[in-house]
């Protein structure tokens, strides 16, 4: 299970832009990542969160962070997602779960009194040396992205 103040297991996987990137590649740029896990395109609370870092995109720019959305969702579901709510940032296709595994965020939830396997809903904010800083886990949606800029702001 990680922790703050852990380094941020690298991986390496193909973006939404079609680039393979790499966590240490923005890293080593000397930027910062949020790198956010979500269960599904198109869901109400996905498109909230979604549109809700779209809406705060500039100013996450400002502070040189990069935003990278995971679900284990498809490449083609991602770009029917960024081109219908106009995403500014990348989205990673997990299908084989490697990464949302590696970062512990597949567990089992339950919905509607049914037990299930899927990703939780959960952000980490990592600094520029790769450490993570903060890990804020079953995320709710309202007023999240805002909270993650504002404790950005702290780091």
């Amino acid at each position: 299970m990680l922790e703050v103040g852990d380094k941020a297991p690298d991986f390496e996987a193909e973006a939404s832009d079609g680039r393979k990137i790499t966590l240490s590649e923005f890293i080593t740029e000397g930027k910062k990542v949020i790198l956010y896990f979500y269960p599904k395109d198109m869901t109400s609370g996905c498109t909230t969160e979604a549109c809700d870092f779209r809406q705060y995109h500039p100013s996450f720019e400002e502070a040189k962070t990069v935003i990278i959305g995971v679900s284990k969702d498809t490449m083609s579901s991602h770009h029917k997602f960024i081109e219908k709510f106009r995403l500014p940032f990348l989205l990673i296709s997990d299908q084989d779960l490697e990464i949302i595994k590696l970062y512990g965020v597949w567990k089992e939830k339950t919905m509607y009194g049914k037990k299930s396997m899927g990703v939780v809903r959960t952000t980490f904010l990592i600094d520029e040396k790769g450490i993570i800083r903060k890990i804020y886990s079953k995320v709710k949606v309202a007023g999240h992205v805002a909270q993650v800029l504002s404790d950005l702001t702290t780091i």
